[in-house]
C-alpha cells in the first residue's frame, strides 16, 4: 500500500496547502505539463492573477509537476480550476483548514436575506470549492482518508441544514408555518432529516449521494392549517431536493436520495413520525434496522431526530442475539454477488464497493456483529466504521490483529473510491477496464507502476474477503457425511434409520418419526417455512451432537419436548447454525442437566450471553455486572419494565453461572460467591427502584433509614441455583416523626411494611418474565406473626431478650446487602454484639439436639441424596458450625464469620473444633457443596439415581473426583456416617423429637 494512504495523522495546521504537499504524483509528460501549467497561466492572466500563480510556482519546485499530474488525471478538478483562477490560488496559498472552516462559516449563513436562485448558485460555488480543496489535501497527502470523509460530511450537513433553514423561514414568512426561534429555524421546528449510511455515519465519499429520511413531527410542527400539514413539509422536502441536485450553470450541490423512507413505494417524501414508528413496528424489515445503525440526525429539528431514533431504538437493537437478521443481511450480501458478478477478486472492472474483498463487506462485517449484541451493550452502536472496528476488538468480539487489519484495508479503499470519483465528479465505484485508466488510478494512488498497485490492491480485496469469510460463510453444509438422513415425506427411510442407529439411537425409528413431524410444522417454532429450512441445515450436526452424549435418546427427546415449547424457531436455528460450539453446549445441557434444559426451554435466549466473548473468562465481578444492570435498566420506561429488565438479567446471568459449573470452568466456593453476587446486585437495585416508587406516592420519612439483611445460604454466600432469599428489612427514623410527608401519608410502621411488602413482590411476583426469586421474611423476629418490617430498637431488644437459640443460630449467617451506610453499619455493630454475647453452653447443647431432632421429623430426608436434610449431611456440619459460634463467639470473634467453611477453618485454628473433627467436616462440606450444586442446577425435585440420566451421574462423579457413581455414592454415604458421628461426638446423639 502507498504509505501515505495509512497514515493516522494530518500535517499541522498553519501551513499554506502549496507548501504542505508532500506526496509524489507521477507527472505526465514534459510537454503534458507544459500544456497544463500554460491553460493555468492564461486562465490566471485573465483573471489579474496571474503573477500570483507565478510566484507560486517559483516557489515551490514540486507544486507544478503535481498539478499536472492532478488535472491531467482529474478533468473534473482541472475545470474548477480554471473556472476560478482567484480562488484556486486563494485555495494553494492558504492553511486548508483554515480555508475549510471559513467555507463552512460562509455556507451556513447562506440562507439569510437570499432568494432561493441565489442560494442555490451560492451553494454550488461553495460545493466547487470544497471539492477543489478537499480533492488537493487529499491528493497532496495533507489530510488523512478519515480526514477527508469528515469534510465532505460536515459540508453535506452544513449545506442541507441551510437549505433547510431557508425553507422553513420563507414558510414561516409566508405564514405556512409558526417558528418557535426564527433567528435559528431549525430548532424546535419538527422538521427532521435523518442523514443514512456514510451520511449518517460522517464517512461520504467524493461524489456521494446522500441518503436522507425525512420525517416531521406533529407534535412539534406549528402549521397555520394542521389539516395542511402533511402537505406543507412534502412541498418542502421537494424544494430541498430540487435545491440541492438540480443542474444549473453552476452545477449541482448533492444528488439526494430519499428511497431509505418506510414503504417508498407508497409513501410521501416526507412523512409523520408516528406513521414511520407504526411501519417500523408492523412491517420494518432487518435490512432496515441494518441501515438505522447508521442514521443521525443531520439537520433540522436535531432534538426531535435524537428523540426519534431513541424510541426506535427497540426496533434497531433487539434485547436477543439476532441471528436471523444476519442470515438475511447475508443474504443481501450474496444477492449482491449473484447478480451483479461481483464474486471474483479482480483489478480491472472491480467494484471497490460491492464487490468481492470490498467496502461493503467490511462494512457488512462490522454491521452485523453490531446487530448481533448491540441490543445488550450500547458501546456497539456506532455509527463510524473504523470507530466500530476498534470497540469490537476492545470487547474481544474480534482479535485486534483483524481490526487493524480491515481499519488498513477499509482506508486504502476509501481512498481508491476518492480518487474514482474525483476523475469526473461521478459517483462510480467500478476500476476502468482497461490499462490507461488503471495507469490513472495508480499514479493518483502514488504508485510508479500499475503492477504495484494491482498488488497491492488484490493483497487487500483478498484479506478483507478472508475475514468476511470467516465471519459468515462457514455455516455447516446441508448435506451430511454421516450417511443418508433423509425425512421428507410420509413414509420412513430405511437407510436414514441405518444412520440413526448407526450413531447410537437405540429407537432410531422413533426418532426419524419425530423429526418428520418437526417437518410438517407440527410445532409452532416450524411453522414457518425459513424455521423448517434453518432446522434442515443443523439437523445432521444436532444429531450428531446429540449421539455424543450417554443416553443419545433421553437428549433428543428432551431437544423434542424444548422444540415443542418453544413459541419461534428462526431465531435460535440461525443461532445454532452460525455456532456449532453453542450447538454441542446445549445438547451437553439436554443430556446431563435436565433442569438447566428446562430453563433454556422456557427462556431460549439465554444461550445468547454464552456468545459474548467474555464468557469464556473469568466470572465478571459485582462491579462488571452492575455497570451491565445499569445499562439494561437504564431503558426502562417503567417499574414493570424494570422488573421484567431485572428477571431477563437475573436468569440469563444465573444460567450462565450454571454453564460454568457444569463445563467444570468454575469451582464451587465461586459459585455460590457468583449466585450471591448476583443476587445482592438485583435485590439491591429492586430495593432502590420500589423505594424511589414508595416515595412518589407517599412521600418520605426525614430522616428515616433502612438496612436490608441477607439470611440463610443467601447471607452465608452459599447459594445455588435454586436457593431462595431469607431476607430481614430493619429501619430507624426519629421517635417525633409521626409519618410521611407525601399527599397520601402513612404511619411509620406502615410505610416500611408497605416498602417490605413490595419489594418481596418486586422480587418475587411473576411478570411476564417469570419470578426472579422465591423469598421468605420469616426469619424477622417473631417470624409470621410479627410485622414484615422491624425497627432496629425494636429488633436489637427482641434478640437480646425474647429470640430462641435457632433464632441467634439464624443470625450468624445476617449480611447486609442494601439500605443506608449509617443504619447498615449500626446492624452490623448489634448483630455482633448479640452474637459476642456469652451463651449458656447447656442451654444451646440443649436446643440444638432438639432442634435438629425435630427437622428430622418434620422434614425428613427423602434417601441419602438429600444432601441436606439426611442424618449426616449439610444441616448436621451447619449446626455443629452455629454451635460452636454461639458458645465461643464471646472470647473467640473470629469464628463469628457467614460463611460456614470459614467459621470451621477458623474454630480449627483457635483450637474449639479439633483436627480429626475438622478434617472430616471441611472435606465433606465441599463435597456436599459440590455436589447439591449440580443437583439443583440438573434436577426439579428429588434425586433418583435409578432415574437420572447417565449423563448426569457422570458429571456428578467428576464433581466428586472419583471414577464412577457406584464408587461415589458408597463415598457419599460414608461420608454421611463419619459426619453423624462427629456430630454425636461434639454435640451429642439426636434423639427422636416428641412431636414424632
Amino acid at each position: 500500500m502507498a504509505a501515505r494512504i495509512s497514515r493516522s495523522t494530518a500535517e499541522p495546521a498553519g501551513r499554506p496547502l502549496a507548501a504542505a504537499i508532500s506526496a509524489e504524483l507521477r507527472p505526465p509528460k514534459a510537454a503534458r505539463v507544459r500544456a497544463i501549467l500554460g491553460d493555468l497561466q492564461s486562465a490566471a492572466k485573465e483573471a489579474d492573477a496571474g503573477p500570483a500563480l507565478a510566484e507560486l510556482l517559483q516557489g515551490q519546485a514540486g507544486l507544478g509537476p503535481f498539478l499536472a499530474a492532478v488535472f491531467d488525471a482529474s478533468p473534473f478538478l482541472r475545470q474548477i480550476a480554471l473556472d476560478d483562477p482567484s480562488r484556486f490560488i486563494g485555495i494553494l496559498r492558504e492553511d486548508p483548514e483554515t480555508r475549510f472552516a471559513r467555507l463552512m462559516a460562509d455556507v451556513s449563513g447562506a440562507w439569510r436575506d437570499t432568494d432561493e436562485a441565489s442560494l442555490m448558485t451560492r451553494l454550488r460555488q461553495a460545493r466547487a470549492e470544497a471539492a477543489l480543496l478537499v480533492g488537493l489535501a487529499d491528493l497532496g497527502g495533507i489530510w488523512t482518508v478519515d480526514r477527508v470523509t469528515g469534510a465532505l460530511t460536515t459540508f453535506a450537513e452544513t449545506a442541507v441544514a441551510a437549505t433547510v433553514d431557508f425553507l422553513l423561514a420563507d414558510a414561516h414568512a409566508a405564514g405556512k408555518l409558526v417558528l418557535p426561534h426564527p433567528e435559528t429555524p431549525s430548532r424546535d421546528s419538527g422538521w427532521i432529516l435523518l442523514g443514512m449510511g456514510k451520511c449518517g455515519a460522517r464517512e461520504l465519499n467524493y461524489s456521494s449521494d446522500i441518503d436522507l429520511i425525512v420525517l416531521f413531527d406533529p407534535e412539534r410542527a406549528r402549521p397555520t392549517d394542521r389539516d395542511e400539514i402533511g402537505a406543507l413539509f412534502v412541498r418542502m422536502t421537494r424544494r430541498l431536493v430540487k435545491i440541492l441536485q438540480e443542474r444549473t450553470s453552476d452545477g449541482y450541490v448533492f444528488r439526494t436520495d430519499l428511497r431509505l423512507r418506510p414503504d417508498p413505494g407508497s409513501t410521501q417524501v416526507a412523512i409523520s413520525t408516528p406513521a414511520a414508528f407504526l411501519y417500523y413496528e408492523a412491517s420494518g424489515q432487518n435490512w432496515e434496522r441494518a441501515a438505522m445503525i447508521k442514521a443521525r440526525p443531520f439537520a433540522g429539528d436535531i432534538e426531535a431526530g435524537v428523540s426519534f431514533l431513541a424510541e426506535l431504538a427497540p426496533f434497531i437493537w433487539r434485547k436477543y442475539l439476532d441471528f436471523a437478521a444476519i442470515a438475511d443481511i447475508h443474504s443481501i450480501k450474496r444477492q449482491i454477488h449473484d447478480h451483479r458478478g461481483h464474486e471474483q477478486v479482480a483489478v480491472a472492472g472491480h467494484n471497490i464497493k460491492l464487490g468481492r474483498g470490498g467496502i461493503r463487506e467490511i462494512e457488512f462485517f462490522v454491521q452485523t456483529q453490531q446487530l448481533i449484541a448491540g441490543g445488550r451493550d450500547r458501546e456497539l452502536r456506532g455509527r463510524r466504521t473504523l470507530d466500530m472496528l476498534d470497540i469490537l476488538a476492545a470487547k474481544g468480539w474480534i482479535a485486534p490483529e483483524t481490526a487493524e487489519e480491515l481499519a488498513r484495508c477499509y482506508r486504502f479503499l476509501r481512498a481508491i473510491e476518492h480518487r474514482l470519483q474525483m476523475i469526473a465528479d461521478e459517483q462510480t465505484h467500478t476500476l476502468p477496464e482497461t490499462e490507461d485508466g488503471l495507469e490513472v488510478i495508480a499514479r493518483l494512488m502514488g504508485y510508479r507502476t500499475v503492477k504495484a498497485f494491482s498488488k497491492d490492491l488484490v493483497a487487500t480485496l483478498e484479506k478483507v474477503r478472508d475475514h468476511y469469510i470467516q465471519l459468515f460463510e462457514a455455516a455447516p453444509p446441508l448435506s451430511s457425511s454421516l450417511g443418508s438422513l433423509v425425512f421428507t415425506g410420509d413414509d420412513e427411510d430405511p437407510e436414514t434409520v441405518a444412520t440413526l442407529a448407526s450413531l447410537g439411537y437405540r429407537n432410531p425409528r422413533e426418532v426419524s418419526r419425530t423429526i418428520r413431524g418437526w417437518h410438517f410444522g407440527r410445532y409452532a417454532a416450524m411453522r414457518s417455512a425459513a424455521a423448517r429450512e434453518r432446522l434442515t441445515e443443523i439437523t445432521p450436526a444436532l444429531l450428531e451432537a446429540l449421539s455424543s452424549t450417554d443416553n443419545a435418546d433421553a437428549a433428543f427427546n428432551a431437544f423434542d419436548r424444548f422444540l415443542a415449547r418453544l413459541p419461534a424457531g428462526v431465531q435460535l436455528f440461525a443461532l445454532l447454525g452460525s455456532n456449532p460450539g453453542l450447538l454441542n453446549l446445549l445438547t451437553t445441557i439436554m443430556g446431563t442437566a435436565p433442569r438447566l434444559a428446562e430453563i433454556v426451554t422456557a427462556r431460549p435466549h439465554v444461550l445468547d450471553a454464552v456468545l459474548d466473548p467474555a464468557f469464556f473468562g473469568r466470572l465478571p465481578d459485582k462491579e462488571t455486572l452492575a455497570a451491565r444492570l445499569d445499562t439494561s435498566l437504564a431503558e426502562a420506561e417503567s417499574l414493570e419494565d424494570v422488573l421484567d429488565r431485572a428477571r431477563i438479567f437475573g436468569k440469563e446471568q444465573g444460567f450462565l453461572i450454571g454453564v460454568r459449573v457444569v463445563a467444570g470452568s468454575v469451582g464451587t466456593r465461586a459459585a455460590g460467591f457468583a449466585y450471591a453476587d448476583l443476587a445482592d446486585l438485583l435485590v439491591s437495585t429492586l430495593l432502590e427502584h420500589v423505594r424511589k416508587a414508595l416515595e412518589a406516592q407517599h412521600g418520605t420519612i426525614p430522616q428515616s433509614r433502612i438496612a436490608l439483611l441477607a439470611m440463610g445460604k443467601f447471607g452465608g454466600r452459599e447459594m445455588t441455583a435454586s436457593s431462595d432469599l431469607d431476607l430481614i428489612l430493619l429501619y430507624d427514623f426519629p421517635d417525633s416523626e409521626t409519618g410521611s410527608n407525601g399527599a397520601r401519608p402513612l404511619s411509620g410502621s406502615q410505610y416500611f411494611a408497605r416498602l417490605t411488602q413490595r419489594l418481596i413482590a418486586a422480587i418475587s411476583a411473576p411478570t411476564a418474565e417469570g419470578s426472579l426469586y422465591e423469598v421468605d421474611f420469616r426469619l424477622r423476629p417473631s417470624g409470621n406473626s410479627g410485622p414484615l418490617a422491624t425497627h432496629i430498637r425494636s429488633f436489637v431488644e427482641y434478640q437480646t431478650k425474647e429470640a430462641w437459640t435457632w433464632e441467634h443460630m439464624a443470625l450468624t449467617r445476617a449480611r447486609p446487602i442494601g439500605g443506608d451506610a449509617s443504619l447498615i453499619a449500626e446492624s452490623v455493630d448489634n448483630i455482633r454484639a448479640i452474637l459476642s454475647t456469652p451463651h449458656d453452653p447447656k442451654k444451646v447443647l440443649r436446643d440444638v439436639l432438639e432442634m435438629r431432632a425435630l427437622l428430622e421429623v418434620e422434614k425428613s430426608a427423602e434417601g441419602p441424596w438429600d444432601l441436606k436434610q439426611v442424618p449426616g449431611g449439610q444441616i448436621d456440619i451447619e449446626f455443629i458450625t452455629q454451635y460452636l459460634q454461639l458458645v465461643h463467639g464471646a472470647e473467640h470473634p473470629d469464628i463469628l464469620d457467614v460463611e460456614t467453611e470459614v467459621s470451621l477453618a477458623a474454630a480449627s485454628r483457635a483450637g474449639l473444633l479439633p483436627a480429626t473433627e475438622a478434617e472430616i467436616l471441611l472435606p465433606a462440606l465441599r463435597l456436599y457443596q459440590k455436589l447439591v450444586l449440580i443437583l439443583r442446577l440438573s434436577v426439579d425435585g428429588p434425586f433418583n439415581p435409578a432415574e437420572a440420566p447417565r449423563g448426569l451421574l457422570g458429571l456428578l462423579s467428576r464433581a466428586g473426583e472419583l471414577p464412577d457413581f457406584a464408587t461415589l455414592d458408597a463415598h457419599v454415604q460414608a461420608t454421611q456416617k463419619d459426619v453423624r458421628a462427629a456430630f454425636e461426638r461434639i454435640i451429642g446423639k439426636v434423639r427422636k423429637s416428641k412431636k414424632a
